[in-house]
This record gives structure tokens, C-alpha cells and sequence, in this order.
């Protein structure tokens, strides 16, 4: 399964050759370089390692691992097992990887929305109508069930918490176009993350 490292740029739309207006998400995809290839011999399984956006300064030992490759300092490494094609160490990979009219995967950090309540967390209606008194209780949880049994909370019980900031992966994405002078990559619908979030593409 080969990929790329990108950065989600933002939204926007484009017409079909139909004339219908699709929405779709500007990703700049790589240039991505070979960090490491992992072989059975010395890692236990096979996987190719890959680096994406330069970064300025970095420990020694990222310097080290670097310069093996022959490359800068990656601000992102992501491991991709089962690569279709075979690299070496310190090849560059770009967004003609792809072509349009595939399909692929993109992984990504959704946004964090931090503590919520069960209304928006989990789309509870809340009462609905403020009757009877019940002046504070339009969007509050209600009962959740537990009395002297089992004396706890099931484990899985819908309640407000922390939302968001968790890796998403939305399947089965239309390539639309491919921007190789750019670096671009412009993928049918909406992808997780905000704007200059990392994410991953897999096909």
C-alpha cells in the first residue's frame, strides 16, 4: 500500500466536464524522501520510511539519520508497509505518484473541539421544551441508568468528554488533479484536520 506525506491546505470547488460543481480539498503532496527502508533481515518486516517538510533544527541523532538519506531534517516521518514500487535509500517521491481518477485513503488529526456535552458529542435533542419548571435542562444528559446495580457506569455510556483531536481516515477519496509543477493534489470531498495539518495518502 504506497502513500505520501501532505499538508492539507484548504477547500474549495471545481466543475466536471458535466458542469457540476464537486467539492474538493487542496493537498500539497510531497516531495517526499526515503529516510530508511526496513528489510526482514534487519528489521522484521519490510517497510519504507519517508520524510517530508524540512526542518531547521533537529538533535543530533535526527541529523545522523538524516544525513544517511543524503537529505535535511524532516519535520514528519511516516512509515508506509507493502510499497507497490521499490525505492532506495534517498530517492525522492512526488505527487505524480498518483493519477487522477484513483481512488485513495487520507489519515489525519481531526480538530480538536475539547470538552463537550452529550448534544454536541453525540447529538442528544435535549428536552426540547422547557416545561414543568425545568429551567436548566434543555441540553443535560438525563438518567444514565445506574442504581444500586450494577453501582457503575457501563464502560461505552455516551456521556460529554473530550472531542476531536483523534486520527480519522476517510476511505475511498477521488483524485480530480494532479498539480505536478505545485506539488498538488486536489482530492474529491473533505479530509480531517485544519488547515496546514499533516496528513497521509494511501492508495
Amino acid at each position: 500500500m504506497s502513500g505520501l506525506i501532505g499538508r492539507k491546505i484548504g477547500m474549495t470547488s471545481i466543475f466536471d466536464a458535466n458542469g457540476k460543481n464537486m467539492p474538493c480539498t487542496v493537498i500539497e503532496a510531497g516531495p517526499c524522501v526515503v529516510t530508511q527502508v526496513r528489510t526482514k533481515e534487519a528489521d522484521g518486516y519490510e517497510a519504507l520510511q519517508l520524510g517530508f517538510d524540512d526542518k531547521k533544527t533537529a538533535t543530533k541523532a535526527a541529523q545522523g539519520h538524516a544525513k544517511k538519506a543524503g537529505s535535511a531534517v524532516k519535520r514528519k516521518v511516516v512509515e508506509f508497509q507493502r510499497f507497490e514500487e521499490d525505492y532506495k535509500l534517498g530517492d525522492t517521491i512526488t505527487v505524480e505518484h498518483f493519477k487522477e481518477g484513483e481512488f485513495v485513503d487520507v489519515s489525519g488529526t481531526s480538530k480538536g473541539k475539547g470538552f463537550q456535552g452529550v448534544v454536541k458529542r453525540h447529538g442528544f435533542a435535549g428536552v426540547g421544551q422547557a416545561t414543568h419548571g425545568q429551567h436548566n435542562r434543555l441540553r443535560a444528559p438525563g438518567s444514565i441508568g445506574a442504581a444500586s446495580y450494577p453501582a457503575r457506569v457501563f464502560k461505552g455510556m455516551r456521556m460529554a468528554g473530550q472531542m476531536g483531536n483523534e486520527k480519522v481516515k476517510v476511505q475511498n477519496l477521488r483524485v480530480l488533479k494532479v498539480v505536478a509543477e505545485k506539488n498538488l493534489l486536489v482530492v474529491k470531498g473533505c479530509i480531517p484536520g485544519a488547515k496546514n495539518a499533516y496528513v497521509t495518502i494511501q492508495k
